[in-house]
């Protein structure tokens, strides 16, 4: 038992029910095997340490198969993508972090206009000035609600920070070089879906669909603790699906017949919801998710933009974090719902920008 259990107030129960406690000749005997437990385990860091092993040890087998076409192909795809979007996710988790621990929770309280129907398109556009991921966004906008903000106006900053912040738009602008406009359709559509959804909660939502957690995140640390923290959480869980995406959009290059793709891509509607699905299911980080959308270069430019609207706002990951922040009632309904706003307005903005 540890230390901290053993100074609660106060105790009632006897020696008989809390045997050798009260013996300090315990105490370094319970540390060593707490200690020794937990240097028993196997973490990330011994995986990757086994990992460069294996590599060292298979390295002239592995060479012989880099050499093959199909292999090579999918190397340079999946390396490609990982050198444009790792510098963008860095850069958007270490100021998410800085966002997130040194501006005052309330401040948003403060700023927002009274009227929930005015709050939410300024809660939307507060995302161009509070970057992060969807991982960060979801807590933020739990703790916008504890807070006192309009549940409508929380929602819309939910959906539009991870997506038309200026870090988002600048891995786009990057990732499409010779398309400027997706950029102008990203930010466009992003910012429209936002509003909408606020609006449709203020219409139709219930405020006993919402179940916040009972503390808030990081509750009695540091600041300089609760920075790090955010920063090992967003990048694990940001780096972590930036990988499964670029493996995946490789094994999409390379596994898929060719004319699979064009078949599916030929047929617009088809090729929207396939795109739009596949964000889904991927679940990358928005810092992230433009240079796979640009290695699908089979697609349409509106079938990408839908890959990028739905990507941020709904997708696994996020479907599972909304149900343990706000409960699974409230993810079922919203998650189906945004969904579907989000393919309607990317459709729509694409044919009138693209």
């Amino acid at each position: 038992m540890a230390a901290s259990d053993r100074k609660t107030p106060p105790d009632t129960s006897t020696e008989a029910d809390r045997p050798g406690l009260d013996h300090p000749s315990n105490t370094p005997h319970a540390t060593s095997v707490e200690d020794g437990g937990r240097r028993g385990r196997i973490g990330s860091v011994e995986i990757f340490a086994a990992v460069l092993v294996l590599l060292i040890f298979l390295r002239e087998p592995l060479a012989g198969l880099l050499t093959t076409p199909s292999l090579a192909t999918w190397t340079t795809v999946f390396v490609s993508v990982m050198v444009q979007a790792v510098p963008f996710l860095v850069f958007g988790v270490l100021l998410s972090a800085v966002i997130a621990v040194f501006v005052p929770r309330s401040f948003w309280a403060r700023a927002l206009p009274k009227h929930p129907a005015l709050a939410v398109p300024v809660a939307s556009a507060a995302g161009v000035v509070l970057p992060g991921c969807e991982c960060g966004a979801v807590p933020i906008a739990g703790s916008l609600i504890r807070r006192g903000v309009t549940p409508a106006a929380a929602l819309a900053f939910l959906l539009a920070a991870p997506a038309i912040n200026p870090i988002v738009l600048a891995a786009t602008a990057v990732a499409f070089p010779h398309n400027p406009e997706m950029v102008l359709g990203r930010a466009v559509a992003s910012l429209i879906v936002a509003m909408v959804m606020g609006w449709l909660w203020l219409r139709l939502g219930r405020a006993d669909w919402i179940r916040l957690p009972h503390r808030p995140d990081l509750d009695g640390l540091g600041r300089g603790e609760m920075f790090w923290s955010a920063v090992r959480h967003d990048v694990v869980h940001a780096g972590g699906f930036l990988v499964i995406g670029a493996m995946a959009a490789a094994s999409i290059n390379v596994l898929v017949p060719e004319r699979w793709l064009q078949t599916l891509a030929d047929q617009p509607l088809l090729s929207v919801l396939a795109l739009a699905g596949l964000a889904v299911l991927l679940s990358i980080c928005s810092e992230a998710d433009a240079f796979v959308a640009a290695s699908l270069s089979q697609f349409s430019l509106t079938a990408r933009l839908a890959f990028l609207v739905v990507g941020p706002m709904v997708d696994l990951k996020l479907i599972s974090m909304q149900a343990g922040i706000f409960g699974r009632r409230f993810a079922a309904r919203f998650a189906p719902a945004t969904f579907a706003v989000a393919v309607t307005v990317a459709v729509i903005t694409g044919m009138v920008l693209l």
